[in-house]
């Protein structure tokens, strides 16, 4: 965790007044050493007993007046011996974090378990990340809308549907902003949204959640190829952010030279067909119309070193609004973008723009028409060739913490089996 050194500027002999919380507390011989933690980061504070007003213990709130002195042999090269420690609020009770803590008890005091060094670290890195995406739509002059969360009909599918009451009738949770984004799109032409989404997946894999924050961009007049473009450009913006902004951090996922690839390297791009013949060796039983799975793809961006991305799907595994390619009717103009660490991180594709056609895969995919009529409206009046993509932020962050369990990505995760607290 971040040393306050590195983001406030102590000098030997300065005095200085803190507030924050007891991180880590020890008392030898009637001598406090107190690890302070406020947003800024760590900082030890050294007392006497008899400088202390109140009750200290683990997760107190202090303030805390002294002087800095510097000192190689503590944590960030400075200490702030303590004048006076003023308890703000006690913390009464047993802390319940020790030594031996499982990760349910992680998860059922998640409410406390904020507070600890690395998830305070990876939420740094997550605003700077969200931060840095919002920086490169405004440069690109994109508009950010607010579309619906209720919404009438599926998206991507009707099995990862959560269905919810609405007042006699019924709705669903969104599991994506993309179709209600189109309908944006022949008004702004780049726009994007930042939105939950939620699916119904029964799945206790590392990296699903059932419900996930989902950053989606459409744009008018870009083909698929602009499309994977957008998506490189905008991830390597801020991989670059995170780099400058995050430095007090990031020594503590381990080695940052894979940032630094990432951000100046070339995406490698292969289709789908291509895909399968690198992986096949690895894994015999799969073949062509078979979707890669968590293994597959994290095999295959460990093969080809960094991010990937897959194109020219099956049009069968893919959803109705994709279009498809017109040199090969089998397979739609999409790409997954498959990240270190994680595999699938961004899905994208063209758009089936033109009414005939999206007719005929909604028929192929064997949709009732009626529930998507304002949808087809889209295509009635003006249609244009657009593209658009969803990112997964917290797989995102998954990737570029190298973090073990998507779990650790956000605060309060959601899983089949847990929704408290």
């Amino acid at each position: 965790m971040a040393q306050m050194a590195s983001k406030i500027k102590l000098e030997d002999g300065q005095k200085l007044e803190l507030k924050g919380w007891v991180h880590r507390l020890r008392n030898i011989s009637g001598k406090y050493f107190v690890v302070l933690r406020n947003a800024n980061g760590l900082l030890q504070v050294v007392t006497s007993a008899n400088n202390v007003d109140g009750k200290l213990s683990i997760e107190a709130s202090i303030d805390v007046k002294g002087v800095i002195k510097k000192d190689e042999r503590a944590p960030g090269g400075f200490e702030l011996q303590a004048e006076k420690i003023l308890v703000i609020g006690e913390s009464s009770e047993k802390w319940p974090f020790h030594r031996y803590k499982s990760v349910e008890m992680e998860m059922d005091y998640r409410h406390l378990w904020l507070r600890s060094s690395k998830l305070q670290s990876v939420f740094k890195v997550r605003n700077t990340l969200v931060n840095g995406a919002t920086e490169f739509f405004n440069n690109k002059e994109f508009f950010k809308v607010d579309p619906p969360i209720f919404v009438s009909s599926a998206c991507e599918g009707g099995s990862t549907l959560f269905e919810v009451p609405y007042f006699g009738d019924k709705a669903y949770l969104s599991q994506s902003a993309q179709l209600y984004l189109e309908a944006f799109m022949p008004t702004l032409e780049k726009v994007w949204a930042l939105t939950p989404s939620f699916r119904a997946e029964k799945s206790r894999t590392r990296r699903h959640l059932t419900e996930y924050w989902h950053l989606e961009p459409e744009v008018a007049f870009v083909d698929y190829k602009g499309n994977m473009d957008l998506q490189e450009d905008l991830l390597k913006h801020i991989i670059k952010k995170v780099l400058d902004e995050r430095s007090d951090v990031l020594d503590d996922f381990g080695d940052r030279s894979e940032l630094e690839t990432w951000a100046k390297d070339k995406w490698i791009r292969i289709t789908y067909d291509e895909a399968i013949n690198e992986v096949k060796n690895k894994f015999p039983k799969l073949k062509w119309g078979d979707d890669l799975g968590t293994e597959e793809e994290r095999y295959l961006v460990e093969k080809l070193n960094g991010f990937v991305f897959v194109t020219h799907y099956p049009r069968e595994m893919k959803a109705f609004y994709m279009k498809v390619d017109e040199s090969n009717p089998k397979v739609v103009l999409n790409n997954d973008l498959m990240a270190p660490h994680v595999g699938e991180t961004i899905g994208g594709s063209e758009r089936e723009w033109k009414l005939d056609l999206l007719l005929e895969n909604m028929k192929m995919h064997k949709l009732n028409q009626k529930d998507y009529e304002w949808y087809l409206d889209l295509r009635r009046y003006g249609s244009v060739p657009h593209s658009g993509f969803g990112l997964g932020i917290e797989r995102l962050l998954v990737s570029m913490l190298k973090l073990d369990h998507i779990r650790d990505a956000l605060p309060f995760p959601r899983f089949i089996n847990r929704v408290y607290p």
